[in-house]
Order: C-alpha cells, then structure tokens, then sequence
C-alpha cells in the first residue's frame, strides 16, 4: 500500500472519529453516566476494608453478566440484518416485474393505434344494425299499431256501456303493447351504445295518448261506481265487484312492475295506486254522505234531531258495508274498518266546528251528550260487533279533551248566564212579596216562608241533575257555579233587607208595612231552607278543583249567615220599636205602685215571641234568646236611668220586690226557651234577681262582699254601674262607697273565654255635675 493510500486512510479514520462526534453525542454522555453509576456502586459496595476480599466474585459476575449482554446483541443485530437482506430481494423483484408490465403496456398501446382505423370502419355497420333492429320492431308491431285506433273505439263503448272488466282487459293489452314498443325501441338504442331520443319516445307517447285518456276515463267511471258503492249495495253491486276486481288488477300490475324496475323502466303513469286511491274515493263518497244530512237544521233546538239523523244515517249505512259490500271486497281491505275511520274524521271536523258556534246550554249539552254517551253506547259504536274493529283506539276521540273542557265552559256560563237571570227575577218577587198586604205562606210545620228558596232550590238541584248525565266533572262544575251564584244572590238579598228596613223606618205607620215583621221571619226561613240545600249540594261534589271556579272558592255558607244575622238584627230592632214606647215608664213612682207597664212589655214579648214561633229551628231559638237578651238590657238601662232613688228602707224593699216581680212574668214569657231543651250558657234573667238582692240588703257594710260576688259573676259590670246601684239604695256612706268601689277596681277579673258581656251594652248616663266654686277638687 503507498503512502498515499496511508495517508488517505488516516485522513478516512479521523473523519470517523468528527462524524461519530457530531453524531453520537449522546454515547459519551452515556458512557460517562455509566462510569459514574459504576463509581457510586463500587464505592457503596466496597466501602470497608474487609470488603475487598469480595472483589474476585464481582469480577467474575459483572463479567459474566457482559457476556451474556454482549451476547444477545450480537443475535439482535445478525436477525435484523437478514431480515434487511429479505427485503432487498423482494424490492428487486419488484422491479423486474414491473419492468415486464411496462414493456406489455408500450405493446399494448402500439396495437391499438395500428387497429384505431378499423374501428372507426365499423361504426357505419353499427348505425345499420340500429335501423335494420328498429325496421324490426317496426314491422313485428305494425298489427298492433294499425288495431290501436279501433281498440280504443271499442274500449271506448265497453266504457260507456259499463262493461268494466272488459274494458280494462282492453285497456291493458294497449298499454302492454306501448311498454312492448318502447322497451323494443329502447333495447336497440342500447344495442347501438345510445338511448332513445326524445323524438323518438314523443312520437310514441302522441300515437298512444288516447290510451292514457282511456285510462283516465275508465279511472273516472271506476270512481264513480266506487262512489255509489252504498247505493248500488241495495240495488246491484255487481258494477262494484267489477271495480274492485279491476283495482286489484291493477295493484297486481303495479308490484309486477316495481319488482323489474332494474331491468326494465316503469310504462308512463305507473305505479298507478289504484287502491290506495279507492280507499281515497270511498272516504270522499263517506264525507259527501255526512255533508248532505251535516246542515240540515243544525242550529237552534234541531240540532239534537240533527245529531240523532247523523246517529240513523251513519248506522244504516255501516249496516250496508257490514252486510253487502264487505262481501264484495277481499278480507285485507277491512272495508268496515275504513268506513269507521272515515266517518269519524267527518264527525271529528264536524264537531269541531259546532262547538266553535255560540251555542246555547241546551245545544251544547245536546253535543256533549251525543259525543261522550251516545256515539260509544251500544246502539252505536258500542256494538259487540264494531268492538274488534276498534281495537287499538287508533280513531282518537271525537272531540279533543281541550275541546270537550272549552265546551263544558261553554255550557257551565250559558247556564251561569240564566241561572243569574231567574235569580235576579226571583228576588224581584220576592220583593213584591214583601209589599202584600198580608201574612206570608206556611209551609206544612206552619213556618213562614216565600217563593224564593224553592225556586232557588229547584233551579240549582235540576242544573246539578242535568249536568251529572254529562259528568261528574261538570256536575261538579254547574253546582259550584250555583254556589257563586247563590252567594251573589244572597250579598243582593241582604241589601234588600236593609233597604227595606229603611223604608220601614221612615214611615211605620204605613199599611203596607203591617206584616213587615212576618216577612224578616220568613226571610229568616228561607235562609235556613237554603243553607240545607247548600250543604246538600256541597255534598254532591266529588272534587274541590272545579275548573274555572276554583282559584276564589264561594262561600255561600257565610253569605247566608250574614243574610241571618242581618234580619234577626233587623227584628230584634223591630220589637226594641215597638218596646219603646212602654220602656220609659219602668222604674219610677207609678211603676213601683202600680206595676205598670210591665204587663204591656209582657204582651209584646208574647206576641213576638209567638211570631217567632213560625221560624225553623235554631233561628227560632236565637231569636227567643236574643228577645231575652234586649229585654234585660234594656231593663237595666231604665234601672240605670236613676228615674227612682230610694228613701227607706220600705223603698228598697218594694223597689226590690217589683223588681223580683217582673223577673217572674219574664221567665214565664220565656219558659219556651227551657221547653224547647235550649239551656243558654248565660240566662240575663238571673241578673235581676241578683240586682234586686243588692237593693234589698239590709247590712250596707255586706255591700263589699256582695259586689265582689257580682263581679265575679258578671265581670263586665263596671264602678259606674255599681255607684249607679249604690245611688239607687240611698242609704250609703262616703266610706261604704269609697270601700265598694275600691274593692270593685282592685277586683276587676279579667272576662272568661266564651263569656257574652251584658253591662257592656248597657250604657250610663252622665250624672249633671252641681254648682260648686272652682276649687281644685271640683277641678
């Protein structure tokens, strides 16, 4: 080797070593982590001197642990350098292979540009080929093509002769001959590599355009006969068998067709869908039916006959598809099962827009009776036999259950409408009632009573009964409009009454006011009668949720009690009148001789509370007590008028005495109330006979404990009433006084739950101060 080769090859070794520098500068980086990780495992291991005799066996394991690495990348690298050694051979066979289909391609191309010319030679025997296939269909069809003209004449007579079947059979031999032409014309344009010009199709489809409006006039006798089907069931369905027969026919046809549409396209016109379209026709035939008894009288009261025609209509002609022409069409076609749902979409829209009308309460009950009860009773489509073709509810209902609640609504304000208008008339007579010039009515037990509840009465319960054919929904609904209804009649009531008191007032001495008590008693009564009916009819309702009613519930309950409350305040101030003039002459000189007026009070306290006898329980026993009540009130309040002070002590005992007296005829008046089993928790009359002991006491110094005892009895009494008392007696010191009153103040209990105060109402009237100097006392 020269010097130079030396001198090369040193130069090759050293650009190497720069390579594998630049290259690899991740091998010394690696080497030296190793030698470090070497480093600090040998000094972990070796760290004592006794370590080292260890030495030779990590020697000997690290070496053979090289080994073995050494190993098994002399094996990694040996497979993958054949599997490199693989792939080389299969890429150059690769190659030589696609060299051999280059050099076949370049032969390929070669020969055909030698034979283009040729090619180009064959093109005119092609367009030959084309006209001699068409020149043979041509002459194959010329038969046909000359009798098309005298088919269709003759179709044309089978068609109006309404020999159907025969006419289609005709029908369908042109129109096989017009798919057999094209489809001829068609596979020889295919054969010559084109399509069918449009000139050519045109031209077919002008020469064979009376068969398409053959087509479409046996289509129209066809629909025609369809149409008619229920009236020729009852006559002659033979011409309905005939279209049934074609329409199948021509569904056959249609399928046949559908099935070689990749092979062969579909004639013009097809698929036809005929049946779907008979199906289409006989829910128009349904619908021109409905629409010629659908106007006939339906406003006003025929709409009810209305309904009932559409009801006899309807089943008469379901009677004719179930028994004739279900007969006439095979089983899929479920002939009854289509006449339902096409007459129920005509009734659905019909309905529909009878309900949109402004109807009365009687035509929309005779519509929601129709549509709820009668169309699925058994005389309808609740037959046994319709069941199974009803199956499934996939006809809905014929009116939407919004629909039905706008309805009844409709009817709930219709009624409300006449229901406040014969109100409104019943209290105008019950009005002019109260202006006779006599006693009111009696029922069967003597009570006093008007028109008015059993108007009221009647007019509700029937509205209730009349709405529950319905519903309990709008039962509910009509009695709870009731209710609002009565409660606003009874508010009107109230303030008749007190209009009519007012008018009482101002001119009692007119004739026509004779009876005016009896009839605030017969007022009285009537509310009783209604708030029975009330209850009875609250008692009806199924429900607390009453649709429109029922975001502000009536409370005619409370209404009536106003009403009662209001009229026994109106006849408590009546017998307070005619009191009045004998009340004055109570608890004064000529009374405690005399007695008088007592037995004057007594008599009208019997005539009232005979009166009052003619008024239903509890309102009669009210009454009576509050009768009681005003006449002790109204006692005390003479008593508290001072009209008599006694001088002796004979004074007081005949003062005391009358006053025991009085309580006597009193109680007797009133025995009625014990009698009758009403035991009030209060009894007024116990407080004269406690004022009379008060009178009577002979020890003034008992007075503290006496007065003590009273107010624990009656804790409302008052220092005033007390020193009125004190005044009356006429023989009390200052100290007795002083020690009375005191005692009454520091006393004073606090009124019990339920306790009705009676001093309360009874007034005192202010002494008249007498003259003194302007001290500071008097001041």
């Amino acid at each position: 080797m020269s010097s130079e080769d030396h001198r090369s090859g040193d130069g090759k070794a050293e650009d190497d070593t720069m390579v594998a520098t630049e290259v690899w500068p991740e091998a010394e980086r690696a080497e030296s982590l190793a030698r470090g990780a070497a480093l600090k495992w040998a000094s972990g291991v070796f760290c004592r001197p006794e370590h080292l005799e260890q030495l030779g066996q990590y020697r000997k394991r690290e070496s053979q642990r090289t080994t073995s690495i050494h190993s098994r990348l002399k094996s990694m690298v040996q497979s993958y350098l054949e599997e490199v050694s693989w792939c080389m051979e299969q890429l150059r066979e690769a190659q030589d292979e696609l060299r051999e289909v280059s050099q076949a391609l370049k032969k390929a191309r070669l020969e055909y540009s030698q034979n283009e010319d040729g090619v180009k030679n064959l093109e005119r025997l092609r367009e030959v080929s084309v006209d001699h296939g068409q020149l043979l269909a041509a002459v194959s069809n010329l038969p046909r093509l000359y009798s098309v003209r005298s088919m269709v004449v003759e179709t044309e007579g089978l068609v109006e002769s309404q020999r159907l079947l025969e006419a289609h059979a005709h029908l369908m031999d042109l129109e096989r001959w017009q798919d057999d032409i094209l489809w001829q014309l068609n596979g020889a344009a295919g054969m010559a590599g084109s399509e069918l010009s449009s000139d050519d199709q045109e031209l077919v489809t002008k020469y064979f355009s009376d068969v398409t409006k053959l087509g479409e006039t046996l289509g129209k006798e066809l629909w025609a006969v369809v149409s008619s089907a229920l009236g020729l069931a009852r006559q002659n369905p033979t011409p309905f068998v005939s279209a049934v027969r074609i329409v199948e026919r021509e569904e056959a046809m249609d399928t046949a067709l559908l099935e070689r549409v990749l092979s062969r396209p579909l004639p013009p016109g097809r698929p036809r869908c005929w049946r779907a379209r008979f199906f289409q026709v006989l829910e128009e035939a349904v619908s021109a039916r409905f629409r010629s008894v659908s106007y006939f009288h339906t406003r006003g009261p025929g709409l009810a006959g209305h309904l009932s025609a559409l009801q006899h209509a309807i089943m008469t002609d379901l009677a004719t598809v179930r028994h004739l022409l279900e007969h006439c069409v095979p089983p899929h076609y479920r002939l009854t099962r289509a006449y339902l749902r096409a007459s129920h979409q005509c009734l659905h829209a019909h309905l529909t827009q009878v309900s949109s009308w402004d109807l009365e309460s009687g035509e929309i009950f005779a519509v929601l009776n129709w549509v709820l009860h009668v169309y699925n009773s058994p005389e309808m489509m609740g037959h046994p036999d319709l069941l199974h073709e009803l199956k499934g509810g996939e006809m809905g209902p014929l009116i939407s259950a919004e629909g039905l609640e706008q309805l009844q609504n409709k009817y709930v304000q219709s009624v409300r409408k006449s229901v406040s208008e014969w109100m409104q008339k019943a209290l105008q007579v019950e009005l002019q009632d109260w202006q006779r010039d006599q006693e009111p009515d009696t029922d069967h037990e003597g009570f006093y009573q008007t028109s008015l509840p059993t108007i009221i009465i009647q007019m509700l319960e029937e509205n209730a009964r009349v709405a529950l054919i319905i519903g309990e929904s709008l039962r509910d609904q009509t009695i709870q409009m009731g209710l609002y209804e009565m409660e606003n009649l009874l508010n009107r009531f109230r303030e008749a009454l007190v209009e009519f008191g007012k008018k009482h007032c101002s001119d009692p001495s007119n004739s026509k006011n004779n009876f005016y008590l009896h009839y605030l008693l017969a007022s009285i009564s009537n509310c009783i009668i209604l708030k029975k009916s009330t209850e009875s009819l609250q008692q009806q309702q199924s429900s607390q949720e009453m649709g429109q009613f029922s975001r502000t519930p009536s409370n005619p309950l409370a209404a009536l009690d106003r009403a009662v409350r209001r009229a026994c305040r109106m006849v408590m101030d009546q017998l307070l009148q005619d009191l009045k003039p004998f009340l004055t002459g109570i608890v004064t000189r000529h009374w405690l001789v005399q007695g008088d007026p007592t037995p004057k009070l007594c008599r009208i306290l019997e005539h009232h509370l005979e009166l009052y006898s003619r008024v239903q329980a509890p309102c009669r026993q009210r009454l009576e007590e509050e009768a009681q009540w005003l006449m002790v009130v109204e006692y005390v309040k003479a008593l508290m008028q001072k009209r008599l002070l006694c001088r002796s002590a004979e004074e007081r005992r005949k003062f005391a005495q009358q006053i025991v007296k009085d309580d006597q005829q009193f109680r007797h008046i009133f025995h009625g109330l014990e009698s009758d089993g009403f035991v009030p928790e209060v009894n007024p009359l116990a407080l004269l006979p406690v004022l009379a002991d008060f009178i009577r006491l002979k020890d003034p110094s008992m007075l503290p404990l006496v007065v003590s005892g009273i107010a624990a009895q009656y804790p409302d009494i008052s220092e005033e009433h007390v020193s009125v008392l004190l005044d009356i007696r006429g023989d009390i010191s200052r100290d007795i006084r002083g020690s009375v009153l005191d005692l009454l103040e520091q006393s004073a209990p606090p009124l019990p739950a339920g306790y009705r105060p009676i001093f309360t109402d009874i007034l005192v009237p202010p002494s008249a101060m007498a003259f003194c100097l302007p001290t500071a006392k008097c001041a």
